[in-house]
């Protein structure tokens, strides 16, 4: 390599700006596209209704975690275990290019979806006549995509996998014979693992470009310096950023279940958002013709200068928040039926903007914007009590995205979903029960337009997005 390129092109930017342009959109700010993860599987009795009055239908212990009011509802003791299989399907089609208008190689990636269990637990207790214990196991958030390490789109995203994990601890009172009111307090533990493809070829050419702009290199001598840089650092020169992190935080939950009349009841619920700090590793991997740039000495001598040197395995740290949600929900019985109406709205507007702080020096904060919108899931539905022991349930419902085409990218290509659903459920005896439910999740199309990496790498298309629930439920009552 001459001793042109190499002062020209590493000397003016001292490479620090190539580490706070890459690593920071490749580490956790990826996270923040979790928050549009929400799980609502943690009741299969609900699922199999689409969730429609699942705080006020009654005989299920899921409440513990969703409505801890709708604990007096349960007549003795329980123990329920619940697993719902998530199979999300999402395939991509369109194309992508660099910061110079050059097409980016590689496939589609291949199905992005996966298969993950959702486990849930349960457990409530009368103790007294107006009180109610209950704990549970649940998982709120969580969501996994994971492409083909070479696709075009690599430089947004690899692999992204999100969970937050709850455990929550339920008290309610009976203020009358027609009024409760529920309290929950809940720790939850979000982790998170993204990987993502490094564009050096992208990073040298923004080198050359930002020195030109900033008065360090002639504009006349660019073009040569690009050619020669180029050749040092081809197109296709890709490391690997790894980045995982977790955290502990804790939120807590309030509501109240009203028995309007013999047959209807009504629940309100509120869970407040979680705020946490997560904190973790980040790293990297270099192809061996970067690895010879940075170990020249003029470059070494220029990285000393400027503090350190960047893709060093390093920590970091970025606030993350789930959000807080409101629940409404409406169940009316009759003798052979019971009908259902569920309102949500979930407060995703709090993802404004994520900032992430490095432990090496050489790689500043990072700012990415989100401004996602708040959502609404609303649905219907209702059991069929055949006879005391069978019961049939179906129901329907819509459930918005807090994404848009403005902010949507290839880690969450989610779009609003609508669900259609069918279950069943069986009474052993006095106290054992089985429930089982299948939803199928509408999703259709969820366009991405011009989602940029941090190298200037452009991904433009669509996604055919659909998804399939299947869960199994076993209760015990004493």
């Amino acid at each position: 390599m001459s001793r042109a390129l190499s002062s020209r092109i590493v000397r003016p930017l001292a490479l620090t700006v190539l580490a706070a342009a890459v690593v920071g959109s490749l580490a956790v700010p990826g996270t923040a596209r979790a928050s549009a993860f929400q799980l609502h599987e943690d009741s299969v009795q609900a699922m199999g209704r689409a969730y429609a009055g699942m705080l006020t239908a009654g005989g299920d212990c899921s409440v513990v975690a969703n409505s801890p009011a709708s604990m007096s509802l349960l007549t003795g003791g329980c123990f329920q275990a619940d697993v719902t299989g998530i199979n999300f399907s999402a395939k991509f089609t369109g194309q992508a290019h660099d910061a110079l208008g050059r097409p980016i190689s590689g496939g589609n990636g291949g199905d992005a979806g996966t298969t993950i269990p959702v486990p849930a637990l349960y457990w409530a207790t009368k103790m007294g006549d107006k009180w109610h214990l209950g704990v549970g196991f649940t998982v709120p958030f969580g969501f996994q995509t994971k492409y083909d390490r070479d696709w075009m789109g690599r430089y947004n995203a690899v692999k992204s996998k999100f969970q937050s994990l709850d455990a929550t601890v339920s008290l309610s009172y009976d203020v009358t014979d027609n009024f409760s009111l529920g309290l929950s307090a809940i720790a939850q533990r979000t982790s998170a693992e993204l990987t993502s493809a490094i564009n050096y070829n992208a990073v040298g050419m923004g080198l050359v470009q930002k020195g030109v702009a900033a008065g360090l290199i002639p504009a006349a001598q660019a073009p040569a310096l690009l050619q020669q840089f180029g050749t040092v650092v081809p197109p296709g020169s890709d490391g690997m950023a790894r980045i995982k992190g977790d955290d502990w935080a804790y939120g807590w939950q309030i509501g109240g279940l009203w028995r309007l009349t013999d047959n209807d009841r009504l629940a309100i619920n509120y869970r407040s958002k979680i705020e946490h700090t997560i904190s973790g590793t980040a790293n990297f991997t270099m192809p061996a013709n970067v690895k010879a740039l940075l170990s020249t000495p003029t470059v070494q001598g220029l990285l000393a200068a400027s503090g350190g040197v960047p893709f060093q395995h390093t920590t970091g740290t970025a606030g993350f928040t789930t959000p807080a949600v409101a629940d409404v929900s409406y169940w009316h019985e009759t003798q052979n039926f019971g009908i259902g109406l569920e309102l949500a709205w979930t407060k995703w507007d709090v993802f404004k903007e994520l900032r992430v702080d490095y432990g090496n020096p050489v790689q500043p904060p990072t700012v990415e914007e989100f401004n996602w919108r708040n959502t609404w899931y609303a649905a219907v539905g209702g059991d069929w009590y055949v006879n005391d022991r069978l019961t049939l349930r179906a129901g329907i419902s819509v459930d918005t995205t807090p994404t848009h085409v403005s902010t949507r990218d290839p880690r969450v290509p989610d779009s609003t979903r609508k669900i259609a659903a069918v279950g069943v459920g069986y009474q052993f005896s006095d106290h054992l029960r089985l429930d089982a439910s299948y939803a199928h999740i509408f999703v259709g199309s969820a366009h991405v337009s011009k989602a940029t990496s941090s190298t200037g790498d452009t991904i433009s298309g669509s996604y055919e997005d659909y998804g399939n629930l299947l869960g199994v439920a076993v209760q015990y009552t004493y």
